[in-house]
């Protein structure tokens, strides 16, 4: 097939490439009880062509039931002229009914146009869980023929479930007031839905609609949220555990301050009484409420934003009832292959001990809570100042506030130490801060935070890490304390006090990849270095289908992030593929494998930055392959990019197309892309100026064609549309003297 076939064809499958991918922002209930069948709607953007649903773990099956639209400016006139109409009519019951239908369908209408794109689309589901259904977070994606969604949280309980009643009232107007929608008035009344403990309990804070003002004939509906109510029944000396989960669900919020749904619970006994109040436990966003139940009687429980606010995805559930709760476990951790005695402390436990048992380092899940188990030698803390012997795992607390637990160990000039406290990443509430003195008390080493991006969820990374180099052989003390001058029982550590231990964690981006087959698509990975670790780390795939080709699949050592490609094979099948990438990186002189871990790149309120952990890195490839034939660099590689100079290479592709640098290192730019047989010569320049020699990584090259619309009968030809057509294979370079 020649140059202009080739290029035909192409155009006629570029729609395909440029569909938009479904996006979840929200789902309602969040979650439901074994054995029961629910309807759930999600929320989000391009939600109209859903044709699959993906639930991870088994015991899940799931099927579209609708997808409700919204009324549009059409409709909305329409309505509103045949109020006037009824406005001329007799106001007997049946015209008072009709009126008061339109008005709450026209003040949802101009409610709903001020909803956020990313949130307006909904579709609704039937969800069927099974008895056996493992209890604990799924992840649900919904995919399109443009591809698969993001991934949201969804529950599988095992307790009874409510869900709230969401209910608008609209108070009537005279008989003899002529129709003005600004003077509507609506009234949502506060949700008092009886329930019955233990439950769950399902609703969002959405935007309370209140009185809206007149703005022509638009109306600007009053931003406070709701509050949402629930009434149940308690006992004398009951136990009871309400434990919101807002933040848990949806960790962040790209467009909102402090970048999620801040819930706060309030309990009231009969007389409107506050009994107990939270809007946060310890360093968790998501409030917790403990209540020892005075006397029989009724209680209401109540939720709202803590700066009242309303959103569309502002959901929640409470779990209630006289529950167990852990608070607490001591130690944190234990040692790969020993059985260790576990303490446990908190609300409604069956016992305050338990054991555990890990054959590999890591951290384990035991129970609800993380379990961190190592290699090292392990030992209580005990006494004011405790000698200890290096390397060593210390499991302490501090029992006080204002207490300091200090180690003293010796050492030798020249030699590297590491001290690392595991609390916060454990779940305790220890805000630790670690100092190293000499034996004349000379403060040599400090830290209060570290921060540890392997932790996606965290916004205040507590934990504390000393690396340092000690000057002299002699006596030296570590101090480790809680920077808040806080302590008690469960303020909880593990000290790793030892020399460094290189290593590397890896976090892949975007753990959800949309594309067409034979496309080129980047990647991002992010090395989380360990101990002073700065080695090369070489990327792959494992076990993938045929086709799949990675490139520019090294993290150059001393770098923290690298962009390569991913290259689809033309003739991918159509469902979800799910890949595995993994890194080797040689330290002291053995090989280490990692696997790398797919995560969503969140924003957090418009600025910050988080790698969330996802199940899978998936690739879903849309029907029909643009290109089939591959793109080859020509060349020897890593280019080689002089400072201050130039440097040449070609491009082997089947049809013509525009080239740009995506996000290039600084000083390169590219100077030309010159059309020579079977593709294009390239040539780069490197301002020295900009340019710092021995940076190495990957070139990103956007490739992209133009197309002619069809034109439309009776109207001129369109103009020609730039067509995005994914990348080259990344070109790995370096920058050199010249």
């Amino acid at each position: 097939m020649n140059t202009s076939r080739i290029l035909a064809a192409l155009l006629l499958a570029i729609p395909a490439l440029a569909q938009n991918v479904p996006h979840l922002a929200y789902v309602l209930p969040a979650g439901g009880q074994q054995g029961t069948t629910i309807q759930i709607t999600l929320g989000g953007q391009f939600l109209p062509n859903i044709n699959a649903i993906h639930l991870s773990g088994a015991g899940l099956q799931a099927t579209v039931v609708a997808h409700p639209t919204r009324m549009n400016a059409n409709q909305a006139t329409a309505l509103r002229d045949r109020m006037q109409e009824l406005q001329k009519k007799p106001m007997d019951a049946a015209v008072q009914k009709e009126m008061t239908g339109i008005r709450v369908k026209l003040l949802k209408f101009n409610a709903d146009r001020f909803i956020t794109p990313v949130l307006a689309e909904t579709v609704t589901l039937r969800v069927t869980i099974a008895p056996d259904a493992a209890p604990g977070k799924r992840e649900l994606r919904v995919a399109s023929p443009a591809g698969l969604s993001n991934p949201l949280v969804f529950c599988v309980g095992q307790l009874p479930e409510f869900s709230e009643q969401e209910a608008i009232d609209v108070l009537p107007l005279p008989a003899n007031q002529p129709f003005n929608i600004g003077q509507v008035q609506i009234h949502q009344p506060p949700t008092d839905m009886r329930v019955t403990l233990p439950a769950v309990i399902n609703g969002r804070i959405k935007p309370r609609l209140g009185t809206p003002q007149q703005q022509g004939r638009a109306v600007q509906p009053f931003t406070p949220g709701e509050v949402d109510r629930y009434r149940f029944q308690a006992r004398q000396g009951q136990e009871l555990v309400f434990a919101a989960s807002a933040r848990e669900l949806i960790p962040y919020l790209a467009d909102a301050v402090p970048g999620w749904f801040q819930a706060v619970l309030t309990l009231y006994d009969a007389a409107g009484k506050e009994v107990a109040y939270n809007d946060d436990y310890r360093f968790h966003p998501d409030p917790v409420i403990h209540f020892t139940v005075p006397k029989d009687g009724e209680y209401v429980v109540e939720i709202k934003d803590a700066l009242y606010r309303g959103r569309e995805d502002f959901v929640y559930r409470i779990t209630a009832g006289e529950l167990p709760f852990v608070t607490g476990i001591f130690p944190l951790g234990g040692r790969a292959g020993a059985k260790t005695t576990v303490a446990l402390t908190g609300w409604n436990l069956p016992a305050n001990r338990t054991t555990a048992r890990y054959q590999e380092p890591g951290i384990h899940t035991l129970g609800t809570r993380p379990f961190l188990v190592d290699n090292l030698p392990e030992i209580l803390q005990k006494g004011s100042t405790q000698r200890i012997k290096l390397p060593i795992i210390v499991n302490g607390r501090i029992d006080r506030p204002g207490e300091w637990d200090v180690f003293r160990f010796e050492g030798r000039a020249g030699q590297a130490i590491v001290a690392e406290v595991y609390a916060r990443r454990l779940d305790s509430p220890l805000d630790s801060v670690l100092k190293l003195t000499d034996a004349k008390g000379k403060q040599l080493a400090f830290n209060d935070d570290f921060d540890d991006a392997s932790q996606g969820l965290e916004t205040h990374h507590a934990d504390s890490r000393i690396l340092t180099t000690l000057p002299a052989n002699g006596t030296y003390y570590l101090h480790l304390g809680d920077v808040q001058q806080k302590g008690g029982p469960e303020y909880a550590y593990r000290l790793r006090i030892g020399a460094p231990r290189p290593d590397f964690d890896l976090r892949v981006t975007p753990a959800a990849i949309n594309t067409a087959g034979g496309i080129t698509v980047p990647v991002t990975v992010e090395a989380v270095r360990k101990d002073g670790f700065s080695g090369a780390i070489r990327l792959a795939l494992r076990n993938a289908p045929p086709g799949f080709l990675l490139a520019g699949a090294v993290v150059p050592a001393g770098e923290d992030r690298v962009r390569l490609t991913l290259t689809v094979p033309p003739q991918a099948r159509q469902e979800p593929i799910a890949l595995v990438m993994e890194g080797r990186a040689t330290i002291d002189g053995r090989e280490v494998t990692r696997q790398a871990v797919p995560a969503e790149n969140m924003m957090q309120a418009f600025f910050y930055w988080h790698l969330v952990p996802t199940s899978d890195l998936t690739v879903t490839v849309r029907r029909g392959a643009l290109l089939r034939a591959p793109i080859k660099v020509a060349g020897a590689q890593p280019l080689r990019i002089p400072a201050g100079g130039a440097v040449r290479f070609r491009v082997q592709i089947p049809v013509p197309v525009t080239y740009s640098l995506n996000d290039p290192p600084p000083g390169v730019e590219l100077k030309s892309a010159t059309p020579v047989a079977d593709g294009a010569e390239i040539e780069l320049q490197c301002d020295a100026a900009k340019a710092k020699p021995g940076t190495k990584g990957n070139l990103i090259f956007d490739i992209s064609t133009e197309r002619t619309p069809p034109a439309a009968a009776g109207r001129p030809p369109a103009n020609r549309q730039r067509v995005a057509m994914g990348t080259l294979p990344a070109v790995p370079f370096e920058i050199v003297r010249p």
